[in-house]
């Protein structure tokens, strides 16, 4: 009975901040501002596939994202419809998740409903990146917030049950364990990113552990944390199995990326440092939008700079004097995880802001540890530096709302921010020409198989770079390719690409084809060919350029 009535105490410092959060969601979603753009549209069409009974085990093309986003949909498309609007509540409701379990970790670890209050409305009203890449769908960084949210929870309590001065591993100690494990490595399946937040679990309860200096202890824990962990991760596994570790490990390790930077080994740390301060920093405060070098919120920008430095210098100086509990040092060894492996591999080659959504929750719980330790004495400053930092985040989301085109998108390179808002429009041309196959580019194809319900498929074999640089991961999903190669006619769409338009023609042309054009907004369509001919005949669609 006591229990429930302090959880009922506390429910209402951690619902507020989720009210607020779901508030700005649905105002954010009823905007419209947000592109619809084709790594959000293989989600769907993976959920789609789903529901018709093909259950992948990783995001096509990408073996480091399990499916569990799109399982999410689908369920999502049987209750309301394959809509768009679908996966951004399905996204809304897993980030609601998260600031109900940052709240209750800020309780959980400074026993301050104060701070749980405080770090609930940091994450409720976050940065443009965070509220970006928690309405948008990518593949699992949803997913990974709460996922990882709640193994911070869970292992907080084992931690904290080893700490206690008559400890006894009991049979409840051991199911946690094994519980915590299959966590674990259920998170590591979904998004391998996940381990920035259970290496630090996993190396402040060993610690811990091995201060009770029983060997049988240690190894038993080693070994049930780590049977949770294959039998959580067994989709990967499973794949690892039929089809070979090589690939899996590779795109773990971000060898997709691996390319982008061409300096020596010995100097991409140092300019993935310069990634992480220079690009990753300024967005990770929300300083500016990931997909612009243009600065947010000017008048108060400084200031809430000079905020997020002060909360650095006091967690630090808190964690260097020793006078922070064990449990509280998992939160910063969260930041000290990515950051590292930010540095030391690939992945830093590609200063994108998602890498950095797991820092959301060390900046909400160390802002909030901040605020109330540093100004108890006088909670109307207090209340002003927090209403600032609040407005600075919900001003720069408002900001980049409104500057559409591109609104809030997740594309970084101008030449792919392709305005979508005439895609219905491109799909009634194609059927009223019975235009069903074809070439496109992939920020094209994806979202027009999934709008045009399958019905128009064009397979992403075209460059969309000013240099005709092509991957052939572009590619994600073999049944379009040969549905294509078979077909009897073909077109090509490509979108902001003159010098690629130029190209086609001049091909055609030596090939003596005939052909028709239109101009759709962004998409520029060749269609009516007098001859079937596909991107390899021409140059294109290959891994060099033509």
């Amino acid at each position: 009975m006591r229990r429930i009535e302090k959880f009922l105490d506390l429910a209402g410092y951690i619902w507020l901040p989720v009210f607020v959060a779901a508030g700005l969601k649905c105002a954010l979603l009823l905007t419209g501002r947000m592109p619809f753009n084709s790594d959000e549209a293989i989600v769907a069409l993976m959920a789609r596939h789903i529901n018709q009974g093909i259950l992948p085990i990783f995001f096509y093309g990408q073996a480091y994202l399990g499916s569990m986003d799109a399982i999410l949909v689908a369920l999502g498309f049987r209750i309301f419809g394959q809509y768009v609007w679908v996966i951004r509540v399905v996204q809304s409701i897993l980030f609601l998740g998260t600031v109900a379990t940052t709240a209750l970790l800020g309780f959980k670890l400074f026993r301050s409903k104060s701070i749980a209050l405080i770090s609930g409305l940091l994450i409720a009203v976050p940065p443009v990146n965070i509220a970006l890449y928690t309405t948008i769908s990518l593949g699992g960084y949803g997913e990974m917030l709460l996922i990882g949210n709640l193994l911070l929870l869970s292992g907080l309590s084992i931690i904290q049950k080893v700490k206690r001065e008559r400890f006894i591993p009991d049979r409840s100690f051991n199911i946690g364990l094994i519980a915590w494990g299959l966590g674990a490595g259920f998170g590591f399946w979904v998004i391998g990113l996940s381990l920035v937040y259970t290496i630090p679990v996993v190396f402040v309860l060993f610690r811990e552990i091995i201060k009770t200096e029983k060997l049988k202890t240690i190894l038993k824990s080693a070994a049930l944390i780590l049977s949770g962990a294959i039998l959580g991760s067994m989709p990967w596994w499973t794949f690892a199995i039929g089809e070979g570790s090589a690939a899996l490990i590779s795109e773990l390790t971000g060898g997709a990326i691996a390319n982008i930077n061409r300096s020596s080994e010995l100097l991409q740390p140092l300019e993935r440092f310069g990634n992480m301060i220079l690009f990753g920093g300024t967005v990770i405060l929300g300083l500016r939008p990931p997909w612009d070098v243009r600065w947010l919120m000017m008048p108060i920008l400084p200031f809430i700079l000079i905020f997020w430095l002060a909360v650095l210098y006091f967690s630090i100086k808190k964690i260097g004097t020793d006078k922070i509990q064990s449990e509280i040092s998992i939160v910063s060894l969260i930041g000290v995880v990515l950051l590292v492996g930010f540095i030391l591999t690939p992945y830093g080659n590609d200063p994108s802001g998602r890498y950095f959504t797991p820092l959301i929750v060390p900046m909400a719980l160390f802002g909030a540890y901040f605020l109330v330790s540093q100004f108890s004495d006088n909670k109307f400053l207090q209340i002003g530096i927090l209403f600032l930092v609040l407005s600075f985040n919900l001003g720069g989301t408002i900001q980049s709302v409104l500057d559409y085109p591109p609104g809030m998108t997740t594309q970084f390179d101008a030449i792919t921010q392709i305005d979508h808002r005439k895609m219905d429009e491109l799909i009634d041309f194609l059927e009223s020409k019975e235009i069903y196959l074809g070439y496109s580019n992939y920020w094209v194809s994806y979202p027009l198989a999934f709008l045009s319900r399958e019905e128009i498929i064009f397979v992403p074999r075209l460059p969309y770079h000013e240099d005709f640089r092509y991957t052939a991961r572009d590619d994600r999903y073999p049944p379009y390719r040969n549905l294509v190669l078979e077909a009897e006619q073909v077109a090509y769409i490509t979108t902001n690409h003159a010098t690629l338009n130029s190209y086609l023609r001049l091909q055609f042309k030596d090939r003596s084809i005939t052909w028709r054009e239109k101009i759709i907004g962004d998409y520029f369509v060749f269609y009516d060919l007098s001859k079937t001919i596909h991107p390899q005949d021409i140059g294109l669609g290959l891994t060099t350029t033509p």
